[in-house]
């Protein structure tokens, strides 16, 4: 429980290439997802709506691409955003944006598609929004998106039992044996 409530401590004041540094990709990798890569998040270059492309190997060897929109705090389906929450209909194009653009697997040396679209919030994603989408998209389009918000990756990481992030972890102070009471 102290660790889930540091991670959510964490979730709160934590920039948004923070949560994917320094929450998702860990967390993917443990996952069993490998060639993890981020997609110029920072500078938003060729990034096409991915925040984070990825590659998962089924147990019949064939591989999928998984694409990864992340956003720091809560998905609502609002006209305007609120501070702190993102409008889903932004979500909504750069999905629509990522599902549609090619990514080049160096192992393969081709460009391939996004096979699944994750939609990471490091808050909630609310009802609305999830419906709001899921009335975007056509049906096939539909069933290539996932969600994941806060409760989602606080219950992954407990379960996996992946160590915090540096910035979540609680200051430990340091003994000092002269501050400390003279026992007589």
């Amino acid at each position: 429980m102290a660790r889930r409530v540091h991670l959510i401590a964490y979730l709160d004041r934590c920039s948004e290439d923070e949560l994917i540094e320094d929450v998702l990709l860990p967390l993917f990798r443990q996952l069993g997802f490998h060639r993890i890569t981020a997609a110029g998040h920072k500078d938003k270059a060729l990034e096409y709506g991915k925040d984070v492309w990825m590659k998962y190997t089924l147990p019949t060897l064939h591989v999928l691409y998984f694409g990864i929109q992340a956003k720091k705090g809560k998905l609502d389906s609002a006209g305007i955003g609120k501070p702190g929450s993102a409008n889903v209909a932004e979500i909504h194009n750069q999905v629509s944006m990522m599902l549609g653009h090619e990514i080049f697997d160096p192992e393969l040396n081709r460009r391939v598609l996004v096979d699944h679209a994750f939609i990471v919030a490091g808050g909630e994603i609310t009802k609305p929004a999830r419906n709001w989408i899921g009335n975007k998209l056509d049906s096939a389009k539909r069933s290539q998106i996932m969600f994941m918000d806060r409760d989602d990756i606080l219950n992954l990481f407990i379960v996996t039992n992946l160590p915090l992030p540096k910035g979540a972890l609680p200051e430990v102070k340091k003994f000092d044996p002269f501050d400390a009471d003279i026992p007589f």
